[in-house]
C-alpha cells in the first residue's frame, strides 16, 4: 500500500475532528433557539474542545511518541463516539456529552500530523505531508461551515449530526486499513517525559508555541461567534455561514501552498509578519465599518493569510524535532488551544457588543508581530 495512503488516511480524520467541533458555528443562533439555550452555552459546544485540548496536549503527544498507531487510531474511534453518541436525543445534553468525548480525541488527532509524515513519508516529501495534513484539517472546518449553509433551519441539524456521524464512520475505516503496516520511519527510541523537558529546552519551540496563541486565537474565536457578531450589522444567518466557507477555502488553498514556498524559500519570519499586519488591518476594517462586502473581504483575506500560519510553525516543528516530533507539536497545539480558549471566551462575553469584540481580535495579531520579527534570529541551519 503507497505510503500515502496513511496521509489521506489522517487527513479524512483530521478533516472528522474539526467537522465535529464546528458543526454548529454556522448555526449558533438557530441552535440556540431550537434547545432552548443561550448562543453563549452553544458556543460552549466548541469551545470545550480548546479547554480539554489544554489539559490533554502534552499526555496525548507522549502517547503518541510511545504508541503512535494505536493512540492515533484510539482518537479516530472517539470522535466517531462522540459524534454518534449526539445522536441518542434531540437535547442541549446529548450534544454536551457527544462534544466532550469527541474533544477527548481531538489532541491524540490533531497532535499526531507531525508524527504521520516523519514515519510514513521520505524527507523531501515531509514538508507536503505536513501542508496537506493540516490543509485537510481546515477542509473539515470547510465541510462544516458547508454543512451548516446547506442545513441552516431547526428542521436540518438531526440531519446535519447524521451526516457528520457517516463522515467520522467511513474516516476511521480508511485510517484502521491505511495503518495496518507501521511506517518505514518508526523511531527506535521510546520516548518518556525526558522527551517533555528536551522539547521545552529548546528556544525555537518555545518561542513558536507563544506565537501560535495569538493567529489561533483569532481564528478560534471568529470561527465559534462571527455569526452572532455580524448578525447586527444586518448579515443574516446564511450569508455568514457562507462567508465562514470562503474564509476556510481560503485557508485551505493557503495552507496546501504557502508553507511550501515559505520552506523553499526560507521565508517563514518574513510571510508571518505579513500574515499578521494585514489581519489586524482587516479585523480593525471589520469592527469600524461591519458590512456584508467588508465581512466578506476581510474574513477571507483572514482565512487566506492567517490559517497558513500554522502549517509553517508545524513544519519547523518536524524539521526540528527527532524522535520526539509529538511532544514538541502537542507544546504547539496547547498553545495554540489555550490562545483560542482566552480569545472565544472573551468574544463570547462580548457577543452582544461586535465593536469591542473585534477591537479585542484586532489586538491579537499585533501582539504576536514582535515573536514574528525576531523568529528569524532563532532559526538555524538545521531548521532552513
Amino acid at each position: 500500500m503507497s505510503r500515502w495512503s496513511a496521509i489521506a488516511g489522517y487527513s479524512l480524520v483530521g478533516a472528522a475532528t474539526q467537522l465535529v467541533w464546528l458543526n454548529f458555528a454556522g448555526v449558533t443562533t438557530v441552535a440556540a433557539i431550537h434547545y432552548a439555550v443561550s448562543e453563549t452555552a452553544i458556543g460552549w459546544l466548541a469551545q470545550v474542545f480548546p479547554l480539554l485540548y489544554v489539559v490533554l496536549s502534552i499526555p496525548c503527544g507522549l502517547l503518541l511518541d510511545r504508541w503512535f498507531r494505536p493512540a492515533l487510531l484510539a482518537g479516530a474511534v472517539l470522535t466517531t463516539l462522540g459524534a454518534l453518541v449526539r445522536l441518542g436525543g434531540d437535547t442541549f445534553a446529548w450534544l454536551l456529552a457527544g462534544q466532550l468525548i469527541a474533544s477527548i480525541a481531538q489532541p491524540l488527532v490533531l497532535n499526531a500530523v507531525t508524527g504521520i509524515t516523519t514515519r510514513y513519508l521520505p524527507v523531501k516529501s515531509r514538508p507536503t505531508g505536513v501542508a496537506i495534513g493540516t490543509a485537510s484539517i481546515f477542509a473539515g472546518m470547510l465541510l462544516a461551515f458547508l454543512l451548516s449553509a446547506v442545513l441552516p433551519t431547526a428542521a436540518d441539524l438531526h440531519t446535519m449530526l447524521l451526516a457528520t456521524a457517516g463522515f467520522c464512520v467511513a474516516a476511521t475505516a480508511v485510517l484502521a486499513v491505511a495503518l495496518r503496516h507501521p511506517g518505514s520511519a518508526e523511531p527506535t527510541t521510546q520516548p518518556t517525559f525526558a522527551a517533555l523537558r528536551t522539547a521545552w529546552s529548546d528556544p525555537l519551540i518555545r518561542r513558536l508555541a507563544l506565537l501560535a496563541t495569538f493567529p489561533f486565537g483569532v481564528f478560534v474565536a471568529l470561527s465559534t461567534f462571527a455569526q452572532p457578531l455580524l448578525e447586527p450589522a444586518g448579515i443574516p444567518n446564511t450569508t455568514a455561514s457562507l462567508i465562514l466557507l470562503l474564509n476556510v477555502i481560503a485557508g485551505v488553498l493557503g495552507s496546501a501552498l504557502i508553507p511550501i514556498w515559505t520552506a523553499r524559500h526560507h521565508a517563514e519570519s518574513p510571510y508571518l509578519l505579513t500574515a499578521l499586519a494585514l489581519t489586524a488591518i482587516a479585523l480593525l476594517t471589520l469592527a469600524l465599518a461591519p458590512s456584508t462586502p467588508t465581512a466578506l473581504i476581510t474574513i477571507t483575506l483572514i482565512g487566506l493569510l492567517l490559517l497558513p500560519a500554522l502549517p509553517v510553525v508545524l513544519e519547523l516543528v518536524e524539521r526540528r524535532s527527532t524522535t520526539s516530533e509529538g511532544t514538541a507539536t502537542s507544546l504547539i497545539w496547547l498553545a495554540g488551544n489555550a490562545g483560542g480558549l482566552l480569545a472565544a471566551t472573551a468574544t463570547g462575553l462580548l457577543v452582544n457588543h461586535p465593536l469591542p469584540a473585534f477591537l479585542l481580535l484586532t489586538l491579537l495579531p499585533l501582539l504576536a508581530l514582535p515573536g514574528a520579527h525576531t523568529l528569524r534570529h532563532h532559526l538555524t541551519p538545521t531548521t532552513r
